[in-house]
């Protein structure tokens, strides 16, 4: 089409695609471009069989018995082990149970407490322009510790951190811009100032290589519903690295981090490694949602799923380049390949931005708006096109146009 000059590149793009026929485990419509898999992940096709199993077998007919005959007991660590691989840990290092803000909190007042009660050690430092969540749960744990907070923009924390810093709390990438903050350097330098790392893993899990061990990450959290594809309010994970695990001290002890939870014991003894990060009864049927959805990632390299990643922004990219108004809707994400992460944000007038989203929602384009300013665009790669990518700048152009015609 003439007036869709990169509809024939992204139709020979999706051609040479080495992971196109991951879109076929997903429920997607080709009608309509998704693309806020950065907010909400598209369905495996699995899920449902595996939780009409669940319910009907597990829970219908064995009740109360699947806690030990469907594993449902031991499903946290299970299906930690399998998202593991996904954020570079070893084995033993991931549980998976509560939501991103709860495993954030424990991981904030617990890396407070590996300072062992060290008066010197009272400030935490938190990402500047974080998601809400992490800076209202970092001030909770300050006031829990006794510790200031300062917030801190998040490429200015290495060299922020000093004597005073016991922790900081940091997003992997930018929810608002989808900027790729330095987690190699960052954690490098909390280390040399004696202080430990926190990350907020929610926008890169499943997006992009992400190394906890190999760069010596101490505690990190994420949710499991965005590129993870495991469902809305799906559980999050919490991540603890080994050598650490035994002096890991959870604000919320729950029975199911006991060591021997049927016990029933007053005093409560920690269980050994990841287990302790544990809290109250995990959500079964969430979780066994996730367990069935992390099937698509059987056999998937972390490597190629960065690359097409990384293909599908730059494309998109393109195309708002050669569609769309100049300066009716400006890229804020990161040019550079090793500071974006996995979404698009486009700058709109601030009076327009809510409008044009929802008018694209009207036609098939699947976005989000985030106030005031921007429209965000998620491209998951296990089942996002280049053909969507084109068609969302080529929407986006035609809206805009319209509204200022």
């Amino acid at each position: 089409m003439s007036d869709r000059p990169l509809a024939g590149e992204a139709a020979a793009l999706d051609a040479a695609d080495p992971l196109r026929a991951l879109r076929a485990a997903f429920t997607v419509d080709d009608a309509v471009a998704y693309l806020d898999g950065n907010s909400l992940g598209a369905l495996p096709h699995g899920v449902a069989e595996r939780l009409a199993h669940v319910v009907r077998h597990e829970w219908g007919r064995l009740g109360i018995r699947s806690w030990t005959e469907s594993g449902w007991w031991t499903a946290p660590e299970r299906v930690g082990e399998r998202i593991a691989p996904l954020t570079g840990a070893g084995p033993g290092q991931v549980v998976v149970g509560d939501s991103t803000s709860v495993n954030l909190f424990k991981a904030v007042v617990a890396a407070v407490r590996l300072h062992d009660g060290d008066p010197a050690r009272d400030e935490i430092l938190v990402d500047a322009t974080t998601f809400p969540t992490d800076a209202y749960i970092a001030r909770s744990a300050a006031r829990l510790t006794g510790c200031t907070l300062r917030a801190v923009p998040a490429g200015e924390i290495p060299g922020a951190a000093g004597p005073r810093t016991a922790a900081a709390l940091v997003n992997h990438v930018d929810y608002r811009t989808g900027r790729l903050h330095d987690l190699p350097t960052t954690t490098a330098a909390l280390h040399a100032a004696g202080a430990y790392a926190v990350w907020d893993l929610s926008h890169s899990a499943g997006a992009l290589p992400i190394g906890l061990d190999a760069h010596g990450v101490d505690l990190a959290a994420g949710c499991t519903y965005k590129y993870l594809n495991g469902g809305p309010g799906a559980p999050a994970f919490l991540y603890v690295r080994r050598d650490l695990q035994e002096r890991f001290d959870s604000p919320l002890p729950g029975w199911n981090s006991h060591a021997r939870p049927f016990a029933m014991a007053a005093d409560h003894t920690p269980a050994p490694g990841a287990t302790r990060g544990r809290c109250g009864t995990p959500d079964i049927l969430s979780l066994l949602a996730l367990d069935a959805a992390l099937d698509v990632w059987d056999g998937v390299r972390l490597t190629a799923v960065r690359a097409k990643s990384l293909a599908l922004t730059d494309f998109f990219l393109a195309c708002i380049d050669a569609y769309v108004p100049a300066g009716r809707a400006v890229p804020v994400t990161p040019a550079a390949h090793r500071e974006r992460g996995g979404q698009v944000s486009l700058a709109c007038p601030a009076d327009d931005a809510a409008a044009v989203m929802a008018e694209l929602l009207r036609r098939g384009v699947v976005g989000d708006h985030r106030p005031p300013d921007l429209l965000r665009f998620g491209f998951a790669p296990l089942y996002t096109r280049f053909a969507e990518a084109e068609r969302a700048a080529w929407t986006l152009a035609a809206v805009l146009r319209r509204r200022t015609a």
